[in-house]
């Protein structure tokens, strides 16, 4: 299962949302209040074509001892925002740097979607090396973490997506894997 962190972003979620609709491969987008508000129309693509649209905040904020409140608020505002463009208020959320007050998941109804592999993507311009790190982990009911704010990672998820759609895996939304764990 991939999932893709920090989007919508106007040019690579596009190329990764015709990929994925190519290979009839689902994902999980976990995006910020900020960039959903930039592009609607992305988020009522993931929509559309059955992906998970999850919280990521509303900029990235990273959970600090000091800044709980904060936090709490960028993940409200975020699930306005979602709800606004979608209709529905998302119930999972991909904290960043996955860092969590489990407090939350009861005042806030959402469940905390972490990672099983992270290909560390977003510090590699080298798509082949993003592969590499992933298909060495590959495992039923994996959680991949990637950005589709970079090209290479958006050319890794493809690849990475038909490597393993060939050795029989399908790519599903977080929510699908939950319900069977």
């Amino acid at each position: 299962m991939t999932s893709a962190d920090d989007g919508p972003h106007p040019v690579y979620t596009k190329i990764l949302l015709d990929g994925l609709a190519e290979r009839g491969a689902k994902a999980s987008f976990f995006v910020t209040g900020e960039n959903a508000e930039k592009y609607p129309e992305l988020i009522l693509r993931m929509q559309k074509e059955g992906h998970l649209i999850g919280n990521h905040t509303y900029s990235h904020i990273q959970l600090t001892s000091n800044n709980r409140e904060a936090f709490r608020q960028e993940l409200i505002s975020t699930n306005e925002v979602l709800k606004e463009i979608t209709g529905a208020e998302p119930i999972f959320v991909r904290p960043p740097y996955g860092s969590w007050d489990k407090g939350f998941e009861q005042e806030l109804n959402m469940f905390p979607v972490l990672w099983t592999i992270d290909p560390l993507d977003w510090c590699s311009q080298s798509s082949t090396n993003v592969e590499k790190r992933i298909l060495s982990k590959a495992r039923e009911n994996a959680i991949i973490l990637l950005h589709d704010e970079y090209a290479s990672s958006i050319e890794a998820a493809l690849f990475i997506v038909d490597e393993l759609q060939s050795q029989g895996y399908v790519f599903v939304t977080v929510e699908e894997i939950m319900l069977v764990s």
